[in-house]
């Protein structure tokens, strides 16, 4: 497991096990100096040089190069910019003029709200008797029909961690004539990807969670190869025309994915991100997968076992979730601030979710049972049972 483990590659502060890196992952060590490096000797000598001599133009092609090794997809099939939310408008606006004798699109109501939120702003837009139709995360494979113009699904749910199965349900919204587009937040650097096995249009994710490119790091947009030179951006941005310092007054898209491009890139934030996919060079994501699994089937049982307040929320069969344990308790904000208080970070979801995440890259065996030892104790002794704890933080 020594090309999985990487904890001294990560700043862990003393004293805390981190159980929320599918939220926010943790700093890479070398990704401080390298971003003070880029700020200080490119930003600060080469100045508006830096764009050419520093290689910033080509940054979001080249790290997407690095993310598409390891969610599946050729070469030149990804590029970063922009933000989760803009990549989700922007696939899901060229997929349903891939079919524009269509009117639905469908998504389930286990979807991240920010991916519904895009949808329903799209079908604003479009009018023309445009909807979104969610259904229940079970209910998809039978609403998948001719109506449909595009399926839009986040693999991994990010409460409970239900997983798709991509290429089954890939299948389906072909078989259908529609176009399958996946949200990859919460599969990309947990488990492993197969885009172009899976023959999907279209993929999404952010690169803040299991990447660890830090808070805002940019998100992707994947297009399948043989669309990229057909598919139309609805966000006809600067950097995706063929010709960017042509300053043409009329839009015309770039070369394959680079069309997908919009604004200026978050150099800064790439820099932190580049360095962070570098650890994932001699990474096997089957092997990673095995380590993930290994963790949280670990942490249910001892849960299970000795906390029998919670509640298992997510699914049992660990080929049917992705690399988070979910836990419900009506209490669940108070106790997981509690749990928080003593050096254990996960996270909470309304309405009662207690949500723990599993990444081998920095977690082991004695992390799971310290940790498991200190919820239980926040549980036995109703530590949780506090004011200070009841308050909600404008982030849960």
């Amino acid at each position: 497991m020594s090309n999985v483990l990487k904890k001294e590659a990560f700043v862990l502060p003393e004293g805390v096990i981190y159980l929320d890196g599918n939220s926010l992952g943790p700093l890479p060590k070398a990704a401080a100096a390298r971003v003070q490096e880029m700020i200080a000797d490119e930003w600060g000598q080469m100045l508006i040089r830096g764009w050419n001599q520093a290689g910033w133009m080509e940054q979001p092609t080249r790290v997407g190069n690095m993310v598409a090794g390891i969610v599946g997809a050729p070469e030149g099939s990804v590029v970063m910019g922009d933000t989760l939310s803009i990549k989700v408008f922007q696939a899901l606006a060229s997929a349903v003029k891939l079919r524009p004798c269509r009117k639905v699109i469908l998504s389930d109501s286990g979807n991240f709200p920010s991916d519904l939120y895009m949808a329903e702003g799209l079908v604003g837009l479009l009018e023309q008797g445009y909807e979104l139709r969610t259904v229940a995360p079970e209910e998809v494979k039978d609403a998948i029909n001719e109506d449909i113009a595009a399926v839009m699904l986040t693999e991994v749910d990010y409460r409970t961690g239900r997983k798709h199965d991509m290429k089954a349900m890939t299948e389906l919204t072909h078989a259908n004539g529609a176009v399958m587009v996946w949200d990859l937040a919460h599969s990309a650097g947990a488990l492993p990807v197969d885009l172009e096995g899976s023959n999907c249009e279209f993929a999404v994710g952010c690169t803040y969670k299991y990447l660890n490119g830090g808070p805002g790091a940019p998100g992707f947009i994947y297009v399948r190869p043989d669309l990229a030179d057909e598919v139309q951006p609805a966000l006809a941005g600067w950097l995706g025309h063929r010709q960017p310092f042509a300053f043409e007054e009329n839009y015309q898209p770039g070369k394959g994915i680079e069309r997908m491009r919009v604004g200026t890139p978050p150099v800064i934030q790439l820099t932190a991100l580049e360095v962070a996919m570098e650890l994932w060079a001699d990474v096997d994501m089957q092997e990673l997968r095995a380590a993930s699994i290994a963790l949280q089937e670990q942490f249910i049982e001892e849960i299970e076992r000795d906390v029998p307040q919670l509640t298992l929320a997510s699914p049992r069969n660990s080929a049917e979730r992705g690399s988070q344990v979910s836990f419900r308790f009506e209490e669940g904000y108070a106790a997981m601030q509690a749990v928080i208080d003593r050096g254990v970070i996960g996270d909470f979801r309304a309405p009662d979710i207690m949500r723990f995440g599993f990444t081998p890259l920095y977690l082991d065996a004695e992390d799971v049972s310290k940790a498991a030892a200190i919820i239980r104790d926040v549980m036995e002794n109703r530590l949780w049972d506090n004011e200070k704890y009841k308050t909600r933080a404008r982030v849960t």
